[in-house]
């Protein structure tokens, strides 16, 4: 059995817009994703505790409680999915933000402004064809 053909990628989505999140996971599983959604720093963090494990993971910066910048800085101290592409899917599109994004550990940065669901899973494909996933 040929891992890469029989495979469906994995993809985390975390946004705390429930219309956001239909809206992209629509467009993954549409392209062939398995999708997981979160809409919270705490809902991720406790489906990382419980074993999920996704090849990419989405997330927004802007949330309550608990932003995506402050999220990833646990999932990194916790040294949780550490082999999973994580990218941001935010409308902060600030130099300083997206800095902040890849000192954290990023490979990515979307501005959600800037792109289409399409244009969103485009960039992702292509991030994880880079690191040959």
């Amino acid at each position: 059995m040929d891992n890469n053909e029989t495979k469906k990628r994995k993809v985390l989505i975390v946004d705390d817009d429930s219309f956001l999140l239909d809206m992209y996971s629509m467009r993954f599983s549409q392209s062939g994703y398995e999708v997981e959604t979160a809409m919270n720093a705490q809902e991720v963090m406790q489906k990382l505790h419980e074993g999920l494990v996704p090849d990419v993971c989405l997330f927004d910066v802007v949330m309550p409680v608990t932003d995506g910048f402050e999220m990833l800085e646990n999932i990194n101290k916790e040294k949780l999915i550490p082999s999973t592409i994580k990218i941001y899917l935010t409308n902060l599109g600030q130099e300083q933000d997206i800095a902040k994004g890849k000192s954290l550990g990023a490979a990515s940065y979307i501005v959600k402004a800037n792109s289409t669901p399409s244009e969103v899973v485009a960039h992702v494909n292509k991030v994880l064809e880079e690191h040959g996933l």
